[in-house]
């Protein structure tokens, strides 16, 4: 039998850098997915390989050498998360040594770490393959690594003893509320050992789906229930986000009351998203009202980042370009570069659509078009193979 899980991206609709000093965002699950396939072998086959198909990299452990290496995680205890140690860590790092990893691409190593973490402490030493594919870039600021994690978490706690599914149920099917947790804190864990000290929105928001109000550490699960579709422009920049936090706070230093004033307007900014999205169109003179308030709502949050000094030449391009439509567009994430998001109402033309990603493209971008706040991790089975 083969699982497969499904974890999609995540965008910041509204608050990127204020959420930082304690102010509220709002981040929305996006409908571009990582896919994870997981098939059990035969315990004559004795490895463990993982394919990862969208960065052409393929590794592979005899299940013998895992056990050498990590066999503190003998005893899986999948119901119950625990962090990975600094020992274990290097016990990690000492099994991808011993693979032929491209210098280029040395970056994607705590990757592989937190596959093999997962993997063990999940389903102990069991001889398997598992393949990864991705919609989303690496590096764009869109949750990759968050959906890397969750949809892992997903496939191998659905071949272990701490979740219950319906196996026989064909298609796509999501998980229970209690189990969703399960998956989540796995996905935490992986995630903390891809970045050290992630928040946890992201992992939040791939597992769970929807909206996501955040706010000095508390997670408030919002439903959306307006259908919006986004253009979302990859500047193929890459930028150093710790630098921006910094340059930020440095700002905020100096000038601590104008500050305080952007910051709250970027807050005002949040709540006025969360309560938009969460009302019923009655009908599409409504819904077309709201659109236009969260356009508005998009250019005064762009504006206020801009003032915060995270823009970028790159990210004036797509907003100059977008505004040739008249359509409005924000910076997503960290800003100095990554991507763009351009709201695309119900009443646009696929024409011009199709235009603008022409015009972006001219400057070297990628672009994708997603709905937002759709359902989080997903699972099915495949008995055939």
């Amino acid at each position: 039998m083969e699982v497969t899980a499904r974890a999609p991206g995540k965008i910041i609709l509204a608050g990127e850098h204020a959420v930082v000093h304690g102010y509220t965002a709002v981040a929305s699950s996006i409908d571009l997915y990582t896919v994870v396939s997981l098939r059990l072998r035969s315990e004559d086959d004795d490895t463990v390989k993982l394919k990862l198909n969208d960065i052409g990299l393929d590794f592979s452990w005899s299940v013998r050498r895992i056990k050498e290496v990590l066999s503190h995680l003998g005893s899986p205890f999948s119901s119950t998360p625990t962090s990975c140690s600094l020992e274990t860590i290097r016990s990690l790092a000492t099994l991808v040594d011993e693979q032929s990893f491209p210098e280029t691409k040395i970056g994607l190593a705590s990757g592989v770490y937190a596959f093999l973490w997962l993997y063990t402490s999940i389903l102990g030493f069991k001889p398997a393959t598992v393949t990864v594919s991705s919609e989303l870039p690496v590096g764009a600021g869109l949750g990759s690594s968050a959906a890397y994690c969750v949809s892992l978490s997903a496939a191998l706690l659905a071949l272990s003893d701490s979740v219950k599914l319906d196996v026989s149920q064909k298609g796509w099917s999501t998980f229970k509320e209690t189990e969703a947790e399960v998956v989540n804190k796995w996905a935490f864990e992986g995630e903390k050992i891809i970045h050290g000290r992630p928040s946890g929105v992201d992992n939040s928001v791939s597992t769970f789906g929807n909206v996501i109000k955040f706010k000095s550490g508390v997670m408030t699960r919002v439903d959306s229930n307006m259908p919006l579709k986004m253009l979302i422009t990859n500047t193929k920049v890459g930028r150093d986000t710790k630098a921006l936090v910094a340059n930020v706070s440095a700002r905020k230093s100096r000038h601590p009351d104008a500050m305080c004033s952007v910051l709250n307007a970027i807050e005002a900014i949040s709540d006025e998203w969360s309560t938009i999205i969460q009302s019923h169109a009655v009908d599409d003179l409504y819904l077309s009202a709201n659109e236009e308030k969260l356009g508005e709502l998009m250019e005064m949050n762009q504006g206020l980042l801009l003032s915060i000094g995270v823009s970028h030449a790159s990210i004036e391009n797509v907003l100059q370009t977008s505004m040739k439509y008249k359509l409005a567009s924000k910076l997503t994430g960290a800003g100095g570069g990554g991507c763009v998001l351009t709201l695309l109402p119900t009443h646009i033309s696929g024409e011009v659509i199709d235009k603008l990603v022409e015009e972006l493209g001219s400057f070297g971008f990628q672009c994708f078009t997603a709905g937002i706040g759709g359902k989080g991790v997903q699972i099915s089975f495949d008995h055939s193979s």
